[in-house]
């Protein structure tokens, strides 16, 4: 991240974005950790800590990472904020502001989009952000442009005066390659800010914001115009070719590799597009006038594919169009070399032979995801359902966003729905009123908690919803890799505060049945929750119960760091049933079946929780050696540091 200057190093595709973030000067970088983005803002708070500079924050959610955002650079100083794709429709409302008004300094809106869904809920395209919005969009062909991208996309918000949308993919922030290291603006990223006030360009009231929408119409058309002569738009290849082949950011890659594989670099044009939004027109105009067909590559959803029809039709350009609205790009998940040669060598008509599956050699077991052995949701999870059980409600269980929505595998099955942050409790506020007979749950995130669940848990109180909210406080953002949030009291920064309680929140919000448990105390739990839904029954008003035990990987961590030794288990075979409680009900993964479906512990995952000694009925459960109180006390209390 910190490399000396004209030295190339290896960097992970989101350090590369950081690392131009800082080249350009960067003064002040907000985010919500939120895979795939979230190393951006790791690699900029790790460089914070060691140059004193720029300013970062991980904000309570995307919302406010983009307003703070959006305020240092109304300040005067250049400003990011980072998140994932679903993150930017929390931030949506300031956003489409932000393209009214304008930025007297740049502002860069990173939105790392997620096609395939390999750790999101939905495969949304946020390019569109950027036709809805009126917000210039710049598109990487790759993690090798990341860093170059992201100081054009800078530069482009400061000649505009103008926010940018930067837009990336997993594979592109999770891709490494080697990028040369250029200077660091230090200069720039200590810089300091003044407001200097604009009332008509600044508050937007009905009679300044009519005004300023004319202007915004005007400057979109001159940043079009501006687009088609920019150095990350090129096109390559014979001039008379009767094919063009449009590479959309990542796109292009697969587009130019594609062309290598099949030999036919002499027979398309290929075109790269890297400033997708808005449609560098004159650009894809002459290049798409001299063909008759064009296919377009892109990522995500056929955006530009969609615009550039548009503009071909009211230019009287009449190619013949392929890509994903009418294939043969697929329309789903993400773009391979695979799909798009072979999507490529459709349109040209080279037949190549059908895919053959790969046949292993042997069978591998399944690795579906778990929750960690020594996870303390589990234990939750467990002391629930049993309170369920002997309280004899029908529960529903609303889940949220974070590594509890694994408890919607088996054998817990203790997540009825899924819907984003914060969703939990506004679900369940919603079924509180109208079922009959159920008892809504609602099981959210401490992290989520302060993200998205406190208006919805001020709604719960306000309307009288008799809900059991269960918030799991492992003292950290856990799904993410361990960031600080409110509840820690530690910022980005490494900066220590007053941590901001759970308990106390809930409690001013004026929830008032509130109650702390031990996550690793199953009994404790199991005897809580039990109380906590008669209260909800009984009294017809919302119940808050805090499960607090910090996230184990994070724990084992923080006591490696301090040179404390955990303790494992074994199983006391003599004792063991073979009732397979342990593997099969709790489904710890450090525990499993011997030949003779007697339990069995592997000492290299067990981590000490001691779990398993309190679920198992016959005490078969026993610790090689008795656990350090030290070990117990941070399995509780550890947090990033």
């Amino acid at each position: 991240m910190l490399a000396e200057p004209g030295s190339r190093v290896i960097m992970l595709g989101n350090v590369a974005i950081a690392r131009g973030a800082l080249e350009y000067g960067v003064a002040y970088a907000s985010a919500y950790p939120g895979t795939p983005s979230t190393e951006i803002t790791e690699a900029l708070s790790l460089a914070a800590r060691i140059l004193g500079a720029p300013y970062v924050e991980w904000s309570s959610n995307e919302k406010v990472a983009l307003e703070g955002a959006l305020g240092a650079a109304l300040a005067g100083v250049p400003a990011m904020a980072s998140m994932k794709h679903v993150g930017l429709n929390v931030a949506a409302d300031p956003l489409f502001s932000a393209g009214y008004m304008g930025v007297p300094a740049p502002l860069v809106v990173v939105t790392a989009d997620d096609p395939g869904m390999w750790s999101s809920q939905n495969e949304q395209d946020n390019r569109w952000y950027g036709v809805h919005a009126y917000i210039p969009v710049v598109e990487p062909a790759g993690a090798q442009e990341a860093k170059t991208a992201i100081i054009e996309a800078f530069k482009l918000s400061s000649r505009w005066e103008h926010p940018v949308l930067f837009r990336t993919t997993t594979r592109i922030g999770h891709t490494r390659v080697p990028v040369e290291a250029g200077e660091i603006n230090l200069e720039g990223i200590r810089r300091k800010g003044k407001f200097s006030r604009d009332i008509d360009r600044y508050t937007l009231v009905p009679a300044h914001a009519r005004k300023l929408r004319e202007e915004l119409v005007g400057k979109w058309e001159r940043m079009a115009e501006d687009l088609s002569d920019h150095p990350l738009n090129k096109a390559e290849g014979p001039e008379d070719a009767k094919i063009l082949v449009v590479g959309v950011g990542l796109g292009y890659r697969y587009a130019a590799e594609a062309l290598r594989r099949l030999n036919a670099t002499d027979k398309a044009r290929l075109l790269k597009i890297s400033t997708p939004i808005p449609l560098p027109g004159r650009l894809l105009l002459d290049e798409a006038s001299r063909v008759e067909t064009v296919v377009f590559v892109e990522e995500g959803d056929p955006v530009v594919e969609m615009l550039a029809k548009s503009l071909f039709y009211d230019e009287g350009v009449t190619p013949k169009i392929y890509g994903k609205a009418r294939g043969p790009v697929r329309r789903t998940g993400e773009l391979t070399l695979d799909n798009v040669t072979r999507a490529i060598a459709t349109v040209l008509g080279i037949e190549l032979a059908p895919p053959r599956a790969p046949r292993p050699s042997i069978s591998l077991p399944p690795r579906p995801p778990v929750l960690c052995a020594g996870c303390p949701y589990r234990a939750v999870f467990y002391a629930l359902r049993r309170a369920v059980g002997k309280a004899r409600v029908r529960p529903i269980y609303n889940g949220d966003i974070g590594c509890y929505s694994l408890g919607v595998n088996p054998p817990f099955q203790m997540q009825d729905t899924i819907v984003e942050m914060g969703g939990s409790i506004g679900l369940a506020n919603g079924m509180s009123h109208v079922v009959e007979g159920q008892v809504p749950i609602a099981i959210i995130g401490d992290s989520t908690f302060f993200h998205a669940g406190l208006p919805s848990l001020a709604n719960a109180v306000y309307n009288g919803s008799p809900i059991l909210i269960v918030v799991l406080d492992n003292r950290t953002t856990a799904m993410t890799g361990h960031q600080p949030h409110p509840g820690i009291g530690v910022t980005a920064m490494g900066r220590e505060f007053r941590e901001l309680d759970i308990v106390e929140v809930a409690r001013g919000l004026g929830v008032e049945y509130v109650k702390v448990i031990d996550a690793f105390n199953i009994k404790e739990g199991e005897e809580e929750f039990a109380r906590a839904l008669e209260y909800v029954k009984r009294e017809k008003k919302p119940a808050l119960v805090v499960a607090r035990g910090a996230c184990i990987l994070l724990a084992i961590a923080n006591a490696r760091r301090m040179g404390v030794r955990y303790t494992v288990y074994k199983v006391n075979e003599e004792k063991c049933t073979a009732c397979g409680l342990c593997y099969r009900a709790f489904n710890c993964p450090a525990i499993y079946a011997g030949d003779d479906g007697k339990a069995r512990i592997d000492p290299l995952l067990c981590t000490g929780c001691g779990e398993c000694a309190q679920i198992c009925p016959f005490d078969a459960f026993e610790p090689v050696e008795e656990p350090p109180s030290e070990w117990l006390r941070i399995m509780r209390t550890a947090k990033p540091t």
